[in-house]
Parts: structure tokens; C-alpha cells; sequence
């Protein structure tokens, strides 16, 4: 089939944009899971002020469109003195546009966890971030996995719009690369981009459905 061998042809470039594409995916993972940990925790902090940054962080990130987010980091970073390779300012952009997901994820699961627990943990001694680290948070990421999974899965599809960003090496970049500048046909090169997002998604719901798994036993 002719759509087969056009892929199979230029299988490296199709591989070559497959792991960009998982390597910006990983990062921007492993940040806005970190960062919407933390906002989460200033949502639910007894301190006004982190309260306030926690809410203002999630209203302006989840009601602002992705593009003008990651327009932003590309083209006003540097407007602010920031520099840096278009790469990172789209990591850049999925991490805070995803944060805000992660953060009201989280704090479902926060709020999840009983009061009486809370209140056992202040009664013996410990202080808000002991209680909130040691007791309310273990808890409460067990109960959002599948919340989270949703977020992350999202974010793997919303990594094809950081191609068009000027990043480069990435499946979304695998079209210009094959059918602007090689005059391939279009049709099998985007089923063979949109082969490789499905490849990456579909293991990533694999892992998460494992992981919900384990988990829903350990609870």
C-alpha cells in the first residue's frame, strides 16, 4: 500500500519525532505535576495571601486559551529579558496552562480526605504542611489518579500545538518536514503522526489504568 510506504520509508523521521515528542511530554508532565501540587496547597493553605495566588493561578490559566499561553513564553519572555530556546518555552507553556488541571485535580483529592484526620494530626502537634505532607496528601493523590491520567492525556494532544511554535524535531513537525518540503502526500503522513500521539496515549492509559489499579488495592 502506498500510504504504508511512505511511512515505512521515512521511518526515522517518524521515530525521530516520536521521541521529541515523549521527551516534551515527560517534562511537561513531571512539571506540572510538581507545580500543581504546589498550587494546590496554597488553594487549600490557611494563609489568605497563598490563597489567593492559588486561585487567581487556576482562573487565569484554566479560562486562557492554550495558544495565547504558549505565544507568551515564545514571544513575551523575551520581551521580559528571558531567553531561551523555543523548546523550553513550550515546555514552558504546558507546564503552567496544565498546572492549573493538576492543581483542581489535587485539591478534590485534598478535599476528599476526612476532617477528623486533619483535625487528629493538629491535636497531636503537627503544623499545616506536616499534616497536609504527611497525612492528607498520601491519601489524596491515591484518590486522584484518574483525574490526573485525564490531565496528562490532554496534555500529550495539546504538545502537538507546541509545533507550531517553531520547536522542531517533533511529530507535529513531521508534516512540514515531509509533505511542505518533500511533497509526500498528506493523508499517510498525518495517519502516521496521528499513529504515533495514539502509541504514546493509549501506553500512558495502559500504565494509568495499572497504577489506578495498584492503588485502589493499597486503599
Amino acid at each position: 500500500m502506498p500510504g504504508i510506504d511512505v511511512v515505512i520509508e521515512n521511518f526515522g523521521v517518524f521515530a525521530g519525532g516520536f521521541l521529541q515528542t515523549l521527551q516534551i511530554c515527560l517534562y511537561a508532565a513531571i512539571g506540572s505535576l510538581v507545580l500543581g501540587t504546589v498550587i494546590a496547597t496554597f488553594r487549600v493553605s490557611p494563609i489568605p495571601p497563598l490563597r489567593w495566588i492559588g486561585t487567581s493561578w487556576v482562573t487565569v490559566f484554566r479560562n486562557c486559551p492554550l495558544t495565547v499561553v504558549l505565544f507568551f513564553c515564545a514571544f513575551g519572555l523575551p520581551e521580559l529579558g528571558i531567553n531561551g530556546a523555543y523548546y523550553w518555552f513550550g515546555v514552558a507553556g504546558l507546564v503552567l496552562y496544565t498546572s492549573a488541571f493538576v492543581c483542581e485535580a489535587v485539591r478534590s483529592g485534598i478535599n476528599s480526605v476526612s476532617a477528623g484526620q486533619v483535625e487528629a494530626a493538629r491535636a497531636i502537634g503537627l503544623t499545616f504542611p506536616q499534616s497536609l505532607s504527611l497525612v492528607v496528601l498520601p491519601q489524596a493523590l491515591r484518590t486522584v489518579v484518574p483525574p490526573l491520567g485525564s490531565v496528562i492525556i490532554a496534555m500529550i494532544k495539546n504538545s502537538a500545538i507546541v509545533g507550531a511554535f517553531g520547536v522542531g524535531g517533533e511529530l507535529f513537525s513531521v508534516h512540514a518536514t515531509l509533505v511542505s518540503a518533500r511533497g509526500l502526500p498528506l493523508i499517510p503522513v498525518l495517519l502516521g503522526v496521528a499513529a504515533g500521539y495514539l502509541i504514546i496515549t493509549l501506553s500512558v492509559g495502559a500504565l494509568l489504568a495499572v497504577l489506578e489499579q495498584k492503588v485502589a488495592v493499597a486503599r
